[in-house]
């Protein structure tokens, strides 16, 4: 069976937008138009791939890495 790429026009996606994001995350795509002219194509970003350390080959950063400090530890930065 094939896979026919539904169009839907800028106001519904609008409306219809978190029922349109989850079918794409279940693998469907979608064609947003204007006047019923294709503009974008609404569909699945592949996920980030994990960093790997380079002075710790097979190592990764755990999520928190990527939060922002808090006042103490940014304090302990400070000159």
């Amino acid at each position: 069976m094939v896979n026919m790429t539904e169009m839907v026009n800028v106001q519904d996606a609008k409306t219809r937008m978190s029922e349109l994001l989850a079918r794409v995350e279940r693998g469907e795509d979608f064609i947003i138009a204007r006047s019923g002219k294709p503009v974008a194509t609404l569909r699945a970003v592949d996920p980030a791939p994990r960093r790997e350390l380079g002075f710790a080959p097979g190592a990764e950063l755990p999520d928190s890495f990527w939060e922002p400090l808090d006042d103490e530890a940014l304090a302990a930065w400070s000159l």
